[in-house]
């Protein structure tokens, strides 16, 4: 009960929320404008819709790799800031720039040559609801534009992965901000054709995410360069490349876990999408209409495990590995403030159920899938954000090895053999194949809690 009561204890809840709410908010309204986006290609039809769902989901799978290895690389940086060790952090920035050109590579090399092959992986025929040919028609072509978007979405990255280990979230968030501005006019304008340019669908979807990805970088890197007293990596950054050779073979040794654990476990997510394509194309829109929504609400969680790294980090550096307890209850009450929000989030996901997927131009029986599918999800919402908070907490000391394990080899391991049997073995619907697949999460509680509880995690990686 202390613990709990320790939970809303106001300097809490406002230090937490100073670091999380910027980051909700920019995950917030990147995720609702993307919806926006969904809705608007959605209108022009099933699919374009699905095509670029099935897209979205393939370089899902490539941003949480950036995303895997800059956060590896990060977990040094947020033990340097709180040393205040200034050259850790702009060796760690360099070495999560040359990350990002090592990854933009690997994208292009895998979506241009292979693209196709992916895309045909979930086009199943299902009675004559969406056409196989013209689904693959656009997604192929909003993916050859979306590659011109993996080079500023790396390296932005880099850069507020880096700021956000200072404690500075508002300047990632007004980044984001700008970006999605840009964004939503560019998709009304190209996609339609408004104030005389061409309707270019999908295309035009695509093209306007790109230049907002590269407005996004711009104000970042302005941002940075002009704030050199709070941002004193950067000055000297680019004078060398050099990083010194412990450092790397050190984030080597942690960072490699949590790149192949976000690239497995983003494709197992992508895997289990394809295991449920298998029920055919309806089932692949109304996975897309209800993980649009989802995002939406699922930016708690994800901002709260971001806030939770850092925090954890800072502490760690601050403290290192004497002050265990006071360690212990802080993860505790950050996994536990995660949770209530998310219970709040999920109240209201369920409200808004029914009447979301009514917004979309398709038929009644996405429709009722996509409602189902938004229920299920707002059900196991609450566990998901305490399993996410396990899985920072226990990165935030280097233990990228057991997050490996308990994150993608899970998933790997259980969650994708049980959906591949019930999609190809038996007869199962989609809604109740949904649900058994997700209550898998309530394993993974158990051990989340008894990981965090031994402080395994508890260790100062900078010494």
């Amino acid at each position: 009960m202390k613990l709990l009561r320790s939970v809303f204890d106001k300097n809490f809840m406002r230090h937490t929320m100073m670091i999380a709410l910027p980051i909700m908010l920019q995950n917030g309204i990147t995720n609702f404008v993307n919806m926006l986006d969904n809705i608007m290609v959605g209108r022009i039809g099933t699919d374009p819709m699905t095509g670029v769902s099935i897209v979205n989901l393939l370089l899902f799978v490539w941003n949480l790799c950036v995303f895997g290895g800059l956060s590896g690389i990060g977990i040094f940086t947020a033990q340097y800031c709180g040393k205040r060790d200034t050259d850790g952090v702009r060796h760690t920035f360099r070495l999560q720039l040359l990350l990002s050109v090592l990854l933009i590579a690997v994208g292009l090399l895998i979506f241009l040559p292979g693209g196709r092959a992916l895309i045909s992986l979930y086009l199943h025929e299902d009675g004559g609801i969406g056409s196989p040919e013209a689904t693959m028609q656009a997604a192929w072509s909003y993916l050859t534009v979306m590659c011109f978007g993996l080079l500023p979405f790396a390296v932005t990255q880099a850069y507020s992965t880096t700021i956000r280990s200072h404690g500075e979230t508002v300047a990632p968030m007004t980044a984001s901000f700008l970006a999605v501005a840009v964004n939503l006019a560019g998709n009304y304008i190209l996609i339609y054709g408004k104030f005389g340019a061409p309707a270019l669908g999908v295309v035009g979807a695509a093209a306007a995410t790109v230049f907002s990805r590269f407005v996004e970088l711009l104000y970042i890197v302005v941002w940075t360069h002009t704030h050199t007293s709070a941002m004193r990596f950067i000055t000297g950054a680019f004078e060398s490349l050099y990083v010194p050779k412990e450092l790397i073979f050190s984030c080597i040794r942690k960072g490699t876990p949590l790149l192949i654990n976000e690239a497995l476990w983003s494709g197992g997510q992508a895997t289990l999408t394809q295991c449920y394509s298998v029920r055919g194309l309806s089932v692949v829109s109304a996975l897309n209409i209800s993980q649009t929504l989802a995002n939406v609400f699922n930016v708690a969680f994800i901002a709260m495990g971001i806030a939770t790294s850092i925090i954890i980090g800072q502490l760690l550096g601050e403290w290192g590995e004497q002050r265990t307890k006071e360690l212990k209850e802080e993860a505790f009450r950050l996994t536990f403030f995660s949770v209530f929000l998310c219970i709040l989030s999920a109240a209201l996901m369920l409200l808004v159920s029914g009447l979301f997927p009514k917004i979309y131009q398709t038929t009644d029986e996405i429709r009722a899938l996509a409602t189902g599918l938004i229920c299920i999800a707002a059900a196991f919402m609450p566990m998901h954000a305490f399993n996410n908070a396990s899985y920072f907490i226990i990165r935030s000391g280097g233990k990228t090895w057991i997050t490996f394990l308990f994150d993608s080899c899970f998933c790997w391991a259980v969650s994708i053999p049980a959906a591949f049997y019930l999609a190809h073995f038996t007869s199962v619907p989609i809604l109740p194949m949904y649900a058994l697949v997700s209550s898998f999460e309530l394993v993974k509680i158990v051990i989340g809690a008894i990981l965090v509880q031994k402080g395994i995690w508890i260790k100062d990686i900078t010494v």
